[in-house]
């Protein structure tokens, strides 16, 4: 399967969430369902002051990160997928939620937790870069960075492994893994900023 070369843009996640109530059965896959799971018993009950989630999707992860942390910006670049996610969390007054293309554009603010769960391997190397910088300036000392990602094959710029891989080579000196399991179709990152 040929790869994609270039970060996937905003168009090709608008016509996944237009084409189809649940692309990528994100709301009802037990193996999702699990695995959202998994990502919040990686955080092992530990709370956050400002959280950032990127790619949010219809807020299914986001339900779940909501109770873990005093504020919530959750972003995705489909405006269908932001209006679903929206009314799933109406009811929590914490979490904003935005249209943003990062890491072509990034949030204002400091972070202590930092979610990208099955995103970093749509972006090309440039912008995994790019990444890499907003975390060394805008995550905090001592916050924490979860990465989820499907470790099968792809089309897109990255496998979950290259990805993960690229992104530590980056921040290695600057990262603790607190957590790296590797589960039957993914894998689950946790890496706390250290300096």
């Amino acid at each position: 399967m040929a790869r994609h070369t270039s970060t996937l843009g905003a168009r090709y996640f608008e016509d996944m969430f237009r084409g189809t109530s649940d692309p990528w059965n994100l709301e009802s896959s037990p193996y999702e369902l699990a695995k959202y799971d998994a990502s919040i018993a990686a955080l092992d009950g530990r709370s956050y002051r400002n959280a950032f989630e990127v790619g949010c999707a219809k807020g299914v992860l986001t339900s779940k990160l909501a109770p873990r942390c005093a504020a919530l910006l959750s972003i995705d670049v489909s405006e269908t997928a932001l209006a679903a996610a929206r009314a799933r969390i109406a009811h929590c007054g914490h979490v904003a939620f935005e249209q943003m293309a990062f890491p072509a554009r990034t949030p204002t603010g400091r972070f202590d937790l930092v979610v990208w769960s099955e995103v970093a391997y749509y972006w090309d190397d440039a912008d995994l870069e790019r990444a890499a910088a907003w975390l060394k300036s805008d995550l905090d000392r001592g916050g924490d960075l979860l990465l989820v990602h499907f470790t099968g094959e792809t089309d897109y710029p990255q496998s979950g492994d290259e990805a993960v891989a690229k992104l530590f080579a980056t921040l290695g000196a600057s990262v603790a893994v607190i957590k790296a399991d590797r589960r039957e179709n993914y894998r689950l990152d946790l890496w706390r900023r250290t300096s």
